[in-house]
């Protein structure tokens, strides 16, 4: 009998054999300190260390100038990223590795200082009343610019480019950012999409963008490349609120989900107590696993034992960690040896250079 634990045991991704179900969750660190957003060797370093995940999603990577929001995160969308990820994908797969590029568009979550004074764009002009991560320190948010028609169609064209420059990156797939109050989330919600046009008003409209999205990546690659993020109970944080529509519409965008062949859902739990929050889920996996009939990714709060667990519990098929990677590049073979978890330093999250980034130790190997 096997007694393997779930999450060291290999998974069909597609046409892609994972070696585990440990996910390295999309986590941004601010390391591309280049006026060229580009990749650099510190970052060849970072996700080569943590090549032994079963799957490694990138950082979220600007699919254009406009979709910035935040001081040294790395773009797909010029020449030179192209090249810097380059480094990145060989440097991982020469360990054995997979890793899908996350494609990303901040919206309202910038400031005019990333662009030239003009506003940051968003379905609505809604003010998310949140602080942006910019060169002169954190800045309050403004009013974004409601998106025209015109840029709309530009952005999702925009994301088919990025998409394609995954791909000539190296990348195994890509990861469509849907999720923590970033552009595409805010045409989901009615807090903060009050357009009346074919964007705007019912669920439908509402996520009318993101399979248009989904649509223009297919050009470039087959769906089941094509990885997907949704955090439906978002409350409170990214400037998102929930209202009575809001996990009737994730609903809807999941059950559609399904007409697709993607490579995963990658969806998250609660990033905070919801349980007295009206609208809320306070249990996305078993709400959302019957609905799903493809690769389940959860993630947001687990451990070694929960992950083991929502998978044996048949709720989710991969499960994806963050925090827990960025103290221990070795998660995989820590779990595998039950070792302990190294703790991880919150204040150089998001800071230039090796500190915090690839200087934590691994476990030594005995002979």
């Amino acid at each position: 009998m096997d007694n393997k634990q779930p999450l060291l045991t290999e998974y069909p991704l597609g046409d892609i054999t994972l070696n585990n179900r440990v996910v390295m969750a999309p986590l941004t660190r601010s390391r591309a300190d280049n006026s060229g957003k580009v990749p650099n060797d510190l970052m060849v370093e970072y996700y080569s260390q943590r090549a032994s995940a079963g799957l490694i999603i990138s950082e979220g990577s600007q699919i254009s100038e406009r979709a910035v929001g935040y001081i040294n995160t790395p773009g797909i969308h010029t020449d030179k990223q192209v090249a810097g990820w380059q480094k990145v994908t060989d440097a991982v797969h020469a360990k054995g590795g997979k890793i899908f590029c996350q494609l990303w568009h901040v919206g309202r979550m910038s400031h005019p200082d990333f662009h030239g004074g003009e506003l940051p764009l968003s379905a609505s002009a809604v003010n998310p009343n949140s602080q942006s991560f910019t060169p002169d320190g954190f800045k309050d948010t403004v009013t974004p610019k409601a998106m025209a028609i015109d840029e709309i169609k530009k952005t999702i064209k925009d994301y088919g480019r990025a998409a394609k420059n995954a791909m000539a990156a190296g990348f195994d797939g890509v990861e469509i950012h849907s999720s923590n109050g970033y552009l595409l989330h805010q045409f989901f919600s009615r807090t903060s999409n009050h357009r009346t046009d074919e964007y705007g008003g019912s669920k439908e409209n509402r996520a009318k963008i993101l399979f248009e999205v989904i649509d223009e990546i297919k050009k470039h690659m087959p769906e089941g490349r094509i990885g997907l993020r949704l955090n439906p109970s978002l409350h409170g944080i990214f400037g998102m609120t929930l209202d009575k529509e809001s996990i009737p519409t994730f609903d809807y965008v999941v059950d559609k989900l399904n007409d697709y062949d993607l490579a995963y859902l990658h969806l998250s739990e609660p990033f905070n107590d919801v349980s007295d929050v009206p609208h809320a889920e306070p249990n996305i996996a078993e709400h959302y696993r019957p609905l799903y009939k493809g690769t389940l990714m959860i993630n947001a709060g687990f451990n070694q034992e929960r992950g083991n667990q929502v998978i044996a519990d048949g709720l989710a098929d991969l499960v994806a960690f963050g925090k827990l990677f960025i103290s221990n590049p070795d998660l995989v073979e820590r779990f595998e040896a039950n070792a302990e978890i190294a703790r991880w330093d919150e204040d150089t999250f998001y800071t230039t250079g090796a500190k915090g980034y690839t200087d934590y130790p691994v476990l030594e190997k005995s002979e």
